[in-house]
């Protein structure tokens, strides 16, 4: 047991803190690695959401202004990829073609 204090599987304060310091390094290029993409994919989520909510809205008042989007698989993929802007773009080529 004596031995394994002496430097055997026990390490020194300096080493402890050379240890904590690489790993407090690593996990901020870990962080700043993957910020952006994190970033883009909340955004990317917030959108589709404020499109499905827009949809919503469009079809509780279909009764009052005789306007509605049916929610199809192509919808889904349109206002889903896109949010809103997708929203707007089958709402105007609904009013365009229909």
């Amino acid at each position: 047991m004596q031995n394994l204090l002496r430097g055997g599987l026990f390490m020194d304060l300096e080493s402890k803190i050379a240890l904590a310091l690489l790993c407090a390094f690593l996990v901020l290029g870990v962080v700043r690695l993957f910020a952006a993409p994190l970033k883009f994919a909340l955004k990317l989520v917030l959108n589709t959401l404020l499109g499905f909510f827009a949809l919503f809205l469009l079809g509780l008042t279909a009764p009052l202004t005789g306007f509605a989007l049916g929610l199809n698989l192509f919808n889904a993929l349109v206002i889903g990829i896109l949010g809103v802007p997708g929203l707007v773009l089958l709402v105007l080529l609904q009013a365009v073609f229909v």
